[in-house]
């Protein structure tokens, strides 16, 4: 549900001795020692490639590198992303997911906010940052997150899910239902949600 995001770097070649190969390597998320690869032969040009470029070479390789569980590696290319371009959200957003994973949950929600201030209008980071705020024990901000993913993205499933699920632990059978309903609206394979509504005493 919070995989890091891919970002897609542009084709065209910005210099003369950087094929197309490596922009395709580094784009692509199913071999992740290839993207590693690609990636870094575009860091390793430096200024021959724009920043903005570089920054999402730093991004998509941080992604593989939290793909492959190498956490602190994958932050250590989000920031240098950062450092390159500042309006990146995604890395932001990438960042906050790795934080996260650490335990460092008040890390993870300053990334998202970042992300969130940058774009306002991506429901994942909404639904990433209620997560965190849940793992917080803040469950009113979780909440207010997942309900505005949801104004955003009415058929994001996993807000609905999560949502659900912070009201069920509230004990708030009512609305965890229509959540978890909702949830297997959008997506009927969810089993998770299945086995909370039987628990609930309700049938999916």
């Amino acid at each position: 549900m919070r995989r890091p995001l891919v970002i897609a770097l542009a084709l065209a070649l910005s210099a003369i001795g950087c094929g197309q190969d490596q922009y395709s390597d580094c784009n692509q998320e199913k071999d992740l020692d290839r993207q590693i690869r690609g990636c870094t032969s575009i860091i390793e040009r430096g200024k021959r490639e724009s920043k903005s470029i570089r920054a999402g070479a730093y991004t998509n390789r941080g992604t593989a590198y939290q793909e492959k569980g190498e956490v602190d590696r994958a932050i250590a290319d989000y920031t240098k992303a950062i450092a390159l371009d500042p309006n990146d959200a995604a890395a932001y957003t990438n960042r906050g997911i790795a934080y996260r994973k650490k335990g460092e949950v008040d890390r993870a929600i300053a990334d998202y906010t970042e992300a969130i201030a940058l774009n306002p209008n991506v429901a994942r980071a909404y639904n990433n940052r209620g997560y965190a705020y849940r793992k917080n024990s803040e469950v009113d901000r979780a909440i207010a997150d997942y309900t505005k993913a949801i104004a955003l993205d009415p058929n994001f499933a996993a807000a609905h899910v999560n949502r659900g699920a912070v009201y069920d632990s509230k004990g708030d059978k009512e609305q965890a239902i229509a959540d978890y309903r909702k949830a297997l609206e959008i997506d009927p394979s969810l089993l998770v949600v299945k086995t909370a509504l039987n628990r609930l005493g309700v049938t999916p």
